[in-house]
């Protein structure tokens, strides 16, 4: 019997898992959800799920770090009352930590001195990403010196994206001394995405086809070939493609240059231990749909009459087409659904329609009364009856991923 905690640790909140696996051949089984938020605007709140318990938002005192808060996490969970599983900290044996940018890195890793040292160098590519997935892999390597450490990355699921997607056409040797090229992100939940979508068309992995959309604060898409990823919308960074709650999406690269002849500086939020730029700081945090219409809830844009509103609505919707049409293309046709995920893709019927109305020519077709109902499924269909292709909404679950990626590696 293994005890298995998914952490996913950002720059203002860290969500852990609690899940149960006997078996490598069987899936985990969920225990807990809890997670503590507003670190960097305290108070911090704290929330817990198990079994029939759910604290609801509570406000929490001290805790204002990635690093205060796994420790108040801990602490609750081996004295919470629906978790007999978890009477002592030693009774945790994996722990899955998310990790956006793993560089090379094509598979997951257990986390010994020498990895942790390459994540540490891979920061200067993703300051904005990377550190916080750190500062909690420290610490539990210090709480619990006992369990197993494994970082899950991003980037991964794009290892198998062909040179020519990507190369970047600048020096080589240049591109090559400083790890310049795309390695594409939300591979995590693109895993989920692949493995779901087949189990639910009945097919085998490496024979699925789909055009996934990853869409929530953080937007992407991929294209995926015979179950793996032949391309992504992020780039170096997860900065670049589809715009999303603070960043900009694609841009010319001259923009920021005319934008700010400061772009170059360190942003005010700099620190010796986070080195961000002036331009990364503005096109991650300071665009988006927040710079358009003031604020980063989806829902409200959606339905807002403000012109601005519209204005960020419609600029999404041209985006995700346009990825949508480019791997439609790449794929040749031969495409068994496209997908919908994220907390936009799940949530958001009214954006569902209007880009899968404008993908009609492709074969794309929408029944908008299934369109319309709640997703409770893992995988649930909104195609019309007829339709060339699938379409396709997904309830994935980047935190299960890792725990059954982890439950599947272990020795029975």
């Amino acid at each position: 019997m293994s005890i298995i905690l998914s952490i996913n640790a950002g720059s203002s909140s860290v969500k852990v898992s609690v899940y149960e696996t006997s078996s490598s051949s069987s899936p985990p089984t969920p225990l807990a959800e809890t997670s503590i938020s507003s670190l960097t605007a305290p108070p911090a709140t704290f929330t817990l799920r198990a079994g029939s318990t759910n604290t609801g938002k509570q406000e929490i005192k001290d805790v204002d770090s990635q690093e205060s808060a796994f420790e108040y996490i801990l602490d609750y969970l081996q004295s919470c009352e629906a978790l007999p599983q978890i009477s002592d900290k030693h009774d945790i044996t994996h722990v899955c930590h998310r990790v956006v940018h793993g560089g090379d890195y094509p598979d997951a890793h257990i986390i010994d001195d020498n990895t942790f040292h390459h994540l540490q160098d891979l920061t200067e590519l993703a300051p904005l990403h990377n550190a916080s997935a750190l500062a909690i892999v420290k610490t539990c390597t210090k709480l619990l010196p006992h369990a197993k450490n494994i970082a899950y990355f991003d980037s991964s699921f794009h290892a198998s994206m062909p040179d020519s997607a990507k190369t970047y056409p600048i020096d080589p040797r240049v591109a090559k001394e400083n790890k310049l090229r795309k390695y594409g992100f939300h591979g995590i939940s693109y895993n989920f995405i692949t493995r779901s979508v087949a189990n639910f068309l009945g097919k085998d992995i490496d024979a699925t086809n789909i055009i996934a959309l990853h869409l929530g604060s953080g937007a992407s898409a991929c294209a995926v070939k015979g179950g793996k990823s032949v391309d992504n919308s992020m780039g170096l960074t997860p900065l670049a493609g589809l715009p999303g709650a603070t960043r900009s999406g694609d841009v010319d690269p001259s923009l920021i240059f005319h934008f700010t002849h400061d772009a170059g500086k360190p942003a005010p939020g700099s620190t010796r231990k986070m080195h961000i730029s002036q331009a990364e700081d503005i096109l991650n945090t300071k665009s988006g749909w927040k710079a358009l219409t003031g604020t980063t809830d989806f829902g409200h844009i959606s339905s807002s009459s403000d012109p601005q509103c519209k204005l960020a609505f419609d600029i999404f919707i041209d985006r995700v087409v346009s990825y949508i049409g480019s791997y439609y293309v790449k794929l040749g046709g031969e495409v068994d659904a496209l997908v919908f995920a994220g907390g936009i893709g799940e949530k958001a019927d009214l954006f569902r329609s209007r880009v899968v109305k404008k993908c009609r020519c492709l074969g794309f077709e929408l029944d908008e009364q299934r369109n319309q109902e709640a997703v409770t499924r893992i995988v649930q269909d909104i195609s019309s009856q007829g339709a060339r292709h699938w379409a396709l909404v997904c309830q994935t679950d980047e935190q299960f991923e890792m725990a059954r990626q982890c439950a599947a590696s272990q020795t029975d």
